[in-house]
């Protein structure tokens, strides 16, 4: 694996997300800069809060930049505020922020709750093996449209919480938090277009 990957480090727990990518074998830089975004071959773009990561993304120049490189199809995962930034409407979205329109779901801001109302939950994702993800759900978006050419990894109460379209990767967790890297793997995975065992399709044992 050659690629780098890069995190968007304008907020979040973005050197939690850099040390699973590195468990994953991969040269994970931070990026703050268009310079930055310029040297990965894909992004995490990690939690926080969705408005102001639309800010900071533009007071940083990155706005118009990362949006040329996603329309390019670099692959991307994002996690929490990402999925809220990667997703194609955003139900009660401020009047200042923006979205990418990369995966084809509409989904709300804090749809489980406030801070107060955080979880935890086991999740089946078959792409990962047999064993349950333990996902940390923080003031997490709710997913209440999905497109369909979106595929839907997991599910918590019938409503999706990891989705793919082509490269880009959402989840609505916080999967840094927890010591599991397979999601990251999964992402990784698939800059190499094989699955970890050699596959496109293999789940990761």
């Amino acid at each position: 694996m050659t690629s780098v990957v890069g995190t968007l480090a304008l907020q979040g727990a973005f050197a939690r997300h850099i040390a699973a990518l590195r468990r994953c074998g991969v040269d994970a830089i931070e990026v703050r800069t268009p310079a930055q975004l310029a040297q990965v071959d894909a992004l995490v773009i990690p939690g926080g809060e969705s408005g102001v990561i639309s800010k900071l993304l533009v007071s940083n120049g990155l706005k118009d930049e990362l949006g040329e490189r996603l329309a390019e199809g670099m692959p991307t995962f994002g996690t929490c505020a990402g999925m809220i930034m990667l997703s194609a409407e955003i139900l009660d979205g401020r009047t200042d922020q923006f979205c990418y329109d990369r995966v084809d779901i509409a989904v709300r801001r804090n749809g489980y709750g406030r801070q107060i109302d955080s979880f935890e939950a086991d999740l089946t994702v078959t792409a990962l093996g047999p064993d349950p993800l333990r996902a940390v759900f923080i003031r997490a978006p709710k997913v209440e449209r999905v497109g369909p050419d979106v595929e839907v990894l997991a599910s918590v109460d019938e409503v999706p919480v990891i989705c793919r379209q082509g490269p880009v990767l959402v989840a609505s967790f916080h999967p840094e938090l927890t010591d599991d890297i397979r999601l990251h793997q999964l992402f990784v995975s698939g800059l190499a277009g094989i699955g970890p065992d050699g596959g496109p399709d293999d789940p990761i044992e």
